[in-house]
Protein backbone atom coordinates (compact mmCIF):
# COMPACT_ATOMS: atom_id res chain seq x y z
CA UNK A 1 0.00 0.00 0.00
CA UNK A 2 3.15 2.10 0.80
CA UNK A 3 4.46 2.00 -2.89
CA UNK A 4 1.26 2.37 -4.23
CA UNK A 5 0.24 5.54 -2.36
CA UNK A 6 4.05 6.54 -3.29
CA UNK A 7 3.68 5.72 -6.85
CA UNK A 8 0.31 8.00 -6.86
CA UNK A 9 1.83 10.60 -5.39
CA UNK A 10 5.01 10.30 -7.22
CA UNK A 11 5.63 13.31 -9.99
CA UNK A 12 4.21 16.38 -8.40
CA UNK A 13 1.02 15.93 -10.15
CA UNK A 14 -1.08 18.19 -7.99
CA UNK A 15 -0.44 21.74 -9.59
CA UNK A 16 -1.35 19.94 -13.01
CA UNK A 17 -4.48 18.50 -12.19
CA UNK A 18 -4.89 22.30 -10.29
CA UNK A 19 -4.30 23.77 -13.91
CA UNK A 20 -7.02 21.98 -15.57
CA UNK A 21 -9.45 23.75 -13.55
CA UNK A 22 -9.98 27.34 -15.15
CA UNK A 23 -11.39 29.60 -11.87
CA UNK A 24 -12.99 31.81 -14.91
CA UNK A 25 -14.96 29.34 -16.19
CA UNK A 26 -16.74 28.45 -13.18
CA UNK A 27 -18.51 25.27 -12.73
CA UNK A 28 -16.16 22.25 -14.89
CA UNK A 29 -18.20 19.31 -15.65
CA UNK A 30 -19.37 17.30 -17.84
CA UNK A 31 -23.05 17.16 -19.01
CA UNK A 32 -24.45 13.19 -18.68
CA UNK A 33 -26.41 12.65 -22.06
CA UNK A 34 -30.18 12.95 -22.10
CA UNK A 35 -30.28 9.28 -22.29
CA UNK A 36 -27.43 7.79 -19.97
CA UNK A 37 -26.07 4.61 -21.08
CA UNK A 38 -26.64 1.55 -18.84
CA UNK A 39 -23.25 -1.25 -18.29
CA UNK A 40 -24.49 -4.33 -15.58
CA UNK A 41 -22.76 -6.29 -13.76
CA UNK A 42 -23.48 -10.09 -12.58
CA UNK A 43 -23.10 -9.82 -8.65
CA UNK A 44 -21.33 -13.27 -8.20
CA UNK A 45 -23.43 -16.31 -8.60
CA UNK A 46 -26.71 -14.59 -7.37
CA UNK A 47 -27.92 -14.15 -10.77
CA UNK A 48 -28.82 -10.65 -10.16
CA UNK A 49 -27.85 -8.18 -12.95
CA UNK A 50 -27.00 -4.67 -11.36
CA UNK A 51 -26.56 -1.37 -12.81
CA UNK A 52 -22.55 -0.93 -12.28
CA UNK A 53 -23.50 2.27 -10.46
CA UNK A 54 -25.93 1.41 -7.95
CA UNK A 55 -27.82 3.99 -5.01
CA UNK A 56 -26.18 4.07 -1.89
CA UNK A 57 -29.58 5.76 0.14
CA UNK A 58 -27.79 6.95 3.72
CA UNK A 59 -27.46 10.50 2.99
CA UNK A 60 -30.47 10.84 0.79
CA UNK A 61 -33.20 12.83 2.06
CA UNK A 62 -35.18 13.95 -1.22
CA UNK A 63 -36.97 11.04 -2.23
CA UNK A 64 -37.44 12.56 -5.56
CA UNK A 65 -34.06 11.30 -6.46
CA UNK A 66 -34.26 8.17 -5.73
CA UNK A 67 -37.45 8.10 -8.27
CA UNK A 68 -35.74 9.73 -10.60
CA UNK A 69 -32.87 6.96 -10.40
CA UNK A 70 -35.64 4.42 -10.67
CA UNK A 71 -36.51 6.06 -13.68
CA UNK A 72 -33.58 6.39 -15.29
CA UNK A 73 -32.56 2.72 -15.04
CA UNK A 74 -30.71 2.28 -11.81
CA UNK A 75 -31.74 -0.79 -10.68
CA UNK A 76 -30.39 -1.27 -6.69
CA UNK A 77 -30.79 0.78 -3.67
CA UNK A 78 -28.84 0.33 -0.46
CA UNK A 79 -30.15 1.04 2.84
CA UNK A 80 -29.88 0.14 6.51
CA UNK A 81 -31.67 -0.25 10.14
CA UNK A 82 -29.18 2.56 11.27
CA UNK A 83 -29.32 5.41 8.75
CA UNK A 84 -30.66 8.40 9.48
CA UNK A 85 -32.85 6.82 12.81
CA UNK A 86 -34.89 4.36 10.72
CA UNK A 87 -36.21 7.00 8.50
CA UNK A 88 -34.31 6.27 5.50
CA UNK A 89 -35.77 2.88 5.58
CA UNK A 90 -38.97 4.17 5.45
CA UNK A 91 -38.09 7.09 2.77
CA UNK A 92 -36.44 4.78 0.58
CA UNK A 93 -39.95 2.23 0.80
CA UNK A 94 -42.07 4.52 -0.19
CA UNK A 95 -40.22 5.96 -2.92
CA UNK A 96 -39.51 2.51 -4.52
CA UNK A 97 -43.33 1.05 -3.58
CA UNK A 98 -43.97 1.54 -7.37
CA UNK A 99 -41.03 0.41 -8.50
CA UNK A 100 -40.27 -2.51 -6.78
CA UNK A 101 -40.73 -5.31 -8.88
CA UNK A 102 -37.91 -3.60 -10.95
CA UNK A 103 -35.24 -2.72 -8.28
CA UNK A 104 -33.42 -4.56 -6.14
CA UNK A 105 -33.59 -2.91 -1.88
CA UNK A 106 -30.78 -4.28 0.74
CA UNK A 107 -30.72 -3.35 4.01
CA UNK A 108 -28.30 -3.70 7.28
CA UNK A 109 -28.57 -4.84 10.70
CA UNK A 110 -25.96 -4.19 13.12
CA UNK A 111 -27.56 -6.76 15.91
CA UNK A 112 -24.72 -8.96 17.53
CA UNK A 113 -27.46 -11.89 18.54
CA UNK A 114 -29.80 -13.47 16.54
CA UNK A 115 -33.38 -12.15 18.10
CA UNK A 116 -32.40 -8.75 17.92
CA UNK A 117 -31.49 -9.15 14.02
CA UNK A 118 -34.42 -10.74 13.04
CA UNK A 119 -36.26 -8.52 14.82
CA UNK A 120 -34.28 -5.90 12.63
CA UNK A 121 -35.31 -7.50 9.68
CA UNK A 122 -38.85 -7.35 10.64
CA UNK A 123 -38.88 -3.99 11.25
CA UNK A 124 -36.56 -3.16 7.88
CA UNK A 125 -39.37 -4.70 5.80
CA UNK A 126 -42.02 -3.36 7.69
CA UNK A 127 -40.50 0.27 7.46
CA UNK A 128 -39.69 -0.61 3.35
CA UNK A 129 -43.23 -1.49 2.73
CA UNK A 130 -41.82 -5.19 1.12
CA UNK A 131 -42.22 -8.80 2.26
CA UNK A 132 -38.46 -9.45 1.28
CA UNK A 133 -34.90 -7.57 1.26
CA UNK A 134 -32.76 -8.78 -1.87
CA UNK A 135 -29.70 -8.55 0.17
CA UNK A 136 -29.85 -8.72 3.79
CA UNK A 137 -26.17 -7.63 5.49
CA UNK A 138 -24.65 -7.83 8.75
CA UNK A 139 -23.28 -4.69 8.81
CA UNK A 140 -19.84 -3.71 9.78
CA UNK A 141 -18.06 -6.61 11.40
CA UNK A 142 -14.26 -5.79 10.88
CA UNK A 143 -13.40 -8.59 12.82
CA UNK A 144 -14.17 -12.50 12.17
CA UNK A 145 -15.94 -12.62 15.64
CA UNK A 146 -18.02 -9.88 14.82
CA UNK A 147 -19.86 -12.72 12.99
CA UNK A 148 -21.40 -15.48 15.55
CA UNK A 149 -23.47 -18.75 14.50
CA UNK A 150 -26.64 -17.17 15.41
CA UNK A 151 -25.93 -14.53 13.24
CA UNK A 152 -25.35 -16.83 10.64
CA UNK A 153 -28.37 -18.82 11.78
CA UNK A 154 -30.49 -16.09 11.25
CA UNK A 155 -29.46 -15.34 7.77
CA UNK A 156 -30.16 -18.93 6.83
CA UNK A 157 -33.65 -18.37 8.81
CA UNK A 158 -34.85 -15.47 7.17
CA UNK A 159 -34.01 -17.11 3.75
CA UNK A 160 -35.91 -19.80 4.55
CA UNK A 161 -39.08 -17.77 4.93
CA UNK A 162 -38.56 -16.22 1.88
CA UNK A 163 -37.80 -12.91 3.69
CA UNK A 164 -34.56 -12.25 2.13
CA UNK A 165 -32.98 -13.54 -1.29
CA UNK A 166 -29.32 -12.79 -0.30
CA UNK A 167 -27.41 -13.05 2.92
CA UNK A 168 -24.60 -10.17 2.78
CA UNK A 169 -21.69 -9.03 5.06
CA UNK A 170 -20.09 -5.58 5.12
CA UNK A 171 -16.93 -3.87 6.66
CA UNK A 172 -15.12 -1.16 6.57
CA UNK A 173 -11.51 -2.02 7.62
CA UNK A 174 -9.74 -5.54 7.90
CA UNK A 175 -9.84 -6.70 4.70
CA UNK A 176 -6.83 -8.69 5.09
CA UNK A 177 -8.63 -11.13 8.38
CA UNK A 178 -11.76 -10.97 7.44
CA UNK A 179 -12.23 -11.25 3.40
CA UNK A 180 -10.45 -15.37 3.50
CA UNK A 181 -12.33 -16.14 6.74
CA UNK A 182 -16.16 -14.72 5.24
CA UNK A 183 -15.47 -16.67 1.83
CA UNK A 184 -14.32 -20.01 4.08
CA UNK A 185 -17.36 -19.79 5.89
CA UNK A 186 -19.16 -20.94 2.61
CA UNK A 187 -22.15 -19.08 3.82
CA UNK A 188 -22.45 -15.17 2.28
CA UNK A 189 -23.85 -14.58 -0.88
CA UNK A 190 -22.41 -10.86 -1.16
CA UNK A 191 -19.07 -8.78 -0.24
CA UNK A 192 -19.88 -4.92 0.93
CA UNK A 193 -16.80 -3.69 1.22
CA UNK A 194 -14.81 -0.15 1.31
CA UNK A 195 -12.77 0.40 -1.92
CA UNK A 196 -11.35 3.22 -3.16
CA UNK A 197 -8.28 4.95 -4.75
CA UNK A 198 -6.52 5.88 -1.05
CA UNK A 199 -6.36 2.36 -0.30
CA UNK A 200 -5.08 1.72 -3.75
CA UNK A 201 -4.56 -1.96 -5.15
CA UNK A 202 -3.63 -3.54 -2.12
CA UNK A 203 -6.75 -5.91 -1.61
CA UNK A 204 -7.27 -6.43 -5.08
CA UNK A 205 -6.15 -10.21 -5.09
CA UNK A 206 -8.80 -10.56 -1.81
CA UNK A 207 -11.55 -9.25 -4.37
CA UNK A 208 -10.34 -11.33 -7.29
CA UNK A 209 -10.33 -14.98 -5.00
CA UNK A 210 -13.76 -13.83 -3.37
CA UNK A 211 -15.23 -12.85 -7.11
CA UNK A 212 -13.68 -16.61 -8.45
CA UNK A 213 -15.74 -17.96 -5.48
CA UNK A 214 -18.63 -16.51 -6.86
CA UNK A 215 -19.07 -13.98 -4.30
CA UNK A 216 -20.58 -10.84 -5.23
CA UNK A 217 -18.73 -7.78 -5.11
CA UNK A 218 -19.94 -4.49 -3.93
CA UNK A 219 -18.01 -1.42 -2.97
CA UNK A 220 -19.05 1.37 -0.56
CA UNK A 221 -16.78 4.61 0.65
CA UNK A 222 -15.99 4.81 -2.88
CA UNK A 223 -14.92 8.25 -2.79
CA UNK A 224 -12.41 8.42 -0.30
CA UNK A 225 -14.80 11.01 2.50
CA UNK A 226 -17.85 11.97 0.43
CA UNK A 227 -17.85 15.17 -2.02
CA UNK A 228 -16.78 18.32 0.02
CA UNK A 229 -13.11 19.30 0.02
CA UNK A 230 -11.15 19.64 3.12
CA UNK A 231 -9.94 23.58 2.97
CA UNK A 232 -6.07 23.18 3.53
CA UNK A 233 -5.25 26.75 2.63
CA UNK A 234 -1.66 26.45 2.73
CA UNK A 235 -1.84 23.72 0.08
CA UNK A 236 -4.14 25.48 -2.42
CA UNK A 237 -6.62 28.08 -2.10
CA UNK A 238 -10.29 26.72 -0.92
CA UNK A 239 -12.03 28.11 -3.76
CA UNK A 240 -9.60 26.29 -6.01
CA UNK A 241 -10.39 22.62 -4.03
CA UNK A 242 -14.09 23.55 -5.01
CA UNK A 243 -13.40 24.22 -8.47
CA UNK A 244 -11.42 20.69 -8.64
CA UNK A 245 -13.96 19.13 -6.61
CA UNK A 246 -16.85 19.97 -8.94
CA UNK A 247 -14.76 19.67 -12.08
CA UNK A 248 -14.90 15.69 -11.89
CA UNK A 249 -12.96 14.17 -8.90
CA UNK A 250 -15.75 12.09 -7.42
CA UNK A 251 -16.28 10.55 -10.78
CA UNK A 252 -13.01 10.07 -11.67
CA UNK A 253 -13.02 8.29 -7.74
CA UNK A 254 -16.20 6.16 -9.19
CA UNK A 255 -14.81 5.17 -12.60
CA UNK A 256 -11.51 4.20 -10.50
CA UNK A 257 -13.20 1.66 -8.68
CA UNK A 258 -15.53 0.51 -11.38
CA UNK A 259 -12.23 -0.49 -13.96
CA UNK A 260 -11.62 -3.36 -11.52
CA UNK A 261 -14.11 -6.04 -13.34
CA UNK A 262 -13.98 -7.95 -9.71
CA UNK A 263 -16.39 -5.03 -8.54
CA UNK A 264 -19.68 -5.99 -9.84
CA UNK A 265 -20.95 -2.36 -8.42
CA UNK A 266 -20.68 0.67 -6.50
CA UNK A 267 -22.96 2.50 -3.98
CA UNK A 268 -22.32 6.18 -3.67
CA UNK A 269 -24.34 8.14 -1.50
CA UNK A 270 -25.96 10.71 -3.06
CA UNK A 271 -28.04 13.32 -2.37
CA UNK A 272 -29.45 15.55 -5.11
CA UNK A 273 -30.03 15.57 -8.89
CA UNK A 274 -26.50 16.94 -10.03
CA UNK A 275 -24.73 14.44 -7.92
CA UNK A 276 -27.08 11.86 -9.90
CA UNK A 277 -26.50 13.14 -13.02
CA UNK A 278 -22.74 13.21 -12.64
CA UNK A 279 -22.35 9.43 -10.94
CA UNK A 280 -24.02 7.86 -13.99
CA UNK A 281 -20.58 9.29 -15.65
CA UNK A 282 -19.07 6.41 -14.27
CA UNK A 283 -20.48 3.39 -15.53
CA UNK A 284 -19.65 3.61 -19.35
CA UNK A 285 -16.78 6.69 -19.17
CA UNK A 286 -13.53 5.01 -19.51
CA UNK A 287 -11.07 5.77 -17.08
CA UNK A 288 -7.90 8.38 -17.80
CA UNK A 289 -4.96 10.27 -17.40
CA UNK A 290 -7.20 13.33 -16.79
CA UNK A 291 -8.68 11.38 -13.96
CA UNK A 292 -5.14 10.10 -12.12
CA UNK A 293 -4.42 13.43 -12.19
CA UNK A 294 -7.79 14.59 -10.60
CA UNK A 295 -7.27 11.87 -7.69
CA UNK A 296 -3.82 12.67 -7.11
CA UNK A 297 -4.96 16.06 -6.06
CA UNK A 298 -7.64 14.86 -3.91
CA UNK A 299 -5.02 12.30 -2.13
CA UNK A 300 -2.88 15.03 -1.54
CA UNK A 301 -6.11 17.07 -0.02
CA UNK A 302 -7.23 14.37 2.51
CA UNK A 303 -3.72 13.16 3.20
CA UNK A 304 -4.07 14.74 7.20
CA UNK A 305 -8.04 13.16 7.86
CA UNK A 306 -8.92 10.22 5.63
CA UNK A 307 -7.90 6.59 7.04
CA UNK A 308 -7.48 4.39 4.65
CA UNK A 309 -8.69 1.28 6.99
CA UNK A 310 -5.16 -0.24 6.01
CA UNK A 311 -5.33 -1.72 9.80
CA UNK A 312 -2.06 -0.37 10.74
CA UNK A 313 -2.75 0.96 13.81
CA UNK A 314 -5.00 -2.01 15.13
CA UNK A 315 -4.65 -2.31 18.96
CA UNK A 316 -1.99 0.38 18.97
CA UNK A 317 -3.42 2.95 21.01
CA UNK A 318 -2.40 3.25 24.67
CA UNK A 319 -5.65 3.89 25.70
CA UNK A 320 -7.67 1.06 23.38
CA UNK A 321 -9.57 3.24 21.22
CA UNK A 322 -10.76 2.04 18.56
CA UNK A 323 -8.83 4.49 15.86
CA UNK A 324 -10.16 3.36 12.78
CA UNK A 325 -13.96 3.58 13.70
CA UNK A 326 -13.66 6.54 15.39
CA UNK A 327 -11.85 8.36 12.37
CA UNK A 328 -15.38 6.92 10.32
CA UNK A 329 -17.78 8.23 12.33
CA UNK A 330 -15.71 12.27 12.73
CA UNK A 331 -16.20 11.57 8.58
CA UNK A 332 -19.50 10.59 8.52
CA UNK A 333 -20.33 14.30 10.59
CA UNK A 334 -17.64 16.74 8.71
CA UNK A 335 -18.04 15.06 4.93
CA UNK A 336 -21.42 13.55 5.01
CA UNK A 337 -23.39 15.51 6.72
CA UNK A 338 -24.59 13.23 8.78
CA UNK A 339 -23.88 14.66 12.51
CA UNK A 340 -26.18 12.27 14.26
CA UNK A 341 -25.05 8.90 12.74
CA UNK A 342 -21.17 9.54 13.49
CA UNK A 343 -22.71 11.04 17.12
CA UNK A 344 -24.98 8.07 17.93
CA UNK A 345 -21.75 5.60 16.22
CA UNK A 346 -19.52 7.07 18.75
CA UNK A 347 -22.09 6.57 21.76
CA UNK A 348 -22.71 3.57 21.12
CA UNK A 349 -19.03 2.40 21.89
CA UNK A 350 -18.14 1.13 25.44
CA UNK A 351 -17.84 3.69 27.90
CA UNK A 352 -14.67 2.94 28.87
CA UNK A 353 -13.74 3.75 25.08
CA UNK A 354 -15.92 7.38 25.44
CA UNK A 355 -14.58 8.34 28.72
CA UNK A 356 -11.23 8.48 27.03
CA UNK A 357 -10.02 12.37 26.30
CA UNK A 358 -6.96 12.29 24.05
CA UNK A 359 -6.10 15.83 25.03
CA UNK A 360 -4.85 14.60 28.84
CA UNK A 361 -2.09 12.01 27.27
CA UNK A 362 1.41 13.58 26.77
CA UNK A 363 2.16 12.05 23.20
CA UNK A 364 0.31 10.42 21.07
CA UNK A 365 1.08 6.41 20.61
CA UNK A 366 -0.63 5.93 17.36
CA UNK A 367 1.56 6.59 14.60
CA UNK A 368 -0.40 6.50 10.72
CA UNK A 369 1.69 5.26 8.38
CA UNK A 370 -0.05 7.89 5.67
CA UNK A 371 0.08 11.21 7.62
CA UNK A 372 -3.03 11.19 9.23
CA UNK A 373 -2.89 13.43 11.98
CA UNK A 374 -4.84 10.84 14.33
CA UNK A 375 -4.84 12.91 17.47
CA UNK A 376 -6.28 15.78 16.79
CA UNK A 377 -9.02 14.15 15.15
CA UNK A 378 -9.70 11.77 17.93
CA UNK A 379 -9.69 15.13 20.20
CA UNK A 380 -12.18 16.29 18.19
CA UNK A 381 -14.39 13.46 18.10
CA UNK A 382 -14.23 13.53 21.54
CA UNK A 383 -15.13 16.82 21.79
CA UNK A 384 -18.48 16.94 19.92
CA UNK A 385 -19.92 13.69 20.20
CA UNK A 386 -19.41 12.99 23.94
Amino acid sequence: MKSSRRAFLEGGLVLPALAAVRPESGFVAQTPAAEPKLVYGSLGKTGLKVTRLAFGCMTTSDPSVIERAADLGINLFDSARVYQGGNNERMVGTALKKYRNKVYVTSKTLANDKQQALADLDTSLREMQTDHLDIWYLHSRGTVSAVNDGLLEAQNEAKKAGKIRFAGVSFHGGHAEVMPAFQALNHFDVFLISYNFAMGNAIDPLIENARKAGIGIVAMKGLAGGVKPTVRSYVVPPEKLNLLTRAGAPVAALKWVLKNKNVDTIIPSITDMDQLDENILAMSAPYGDKDDRLLMARLEDIKDWYCRMCGTCEGTCAKGLPVADMLRFTMYARNYGQFSLGRDSFRALPSEVTSVRCSECSSCSVKCPNGVKVASRLAHAQEVFA
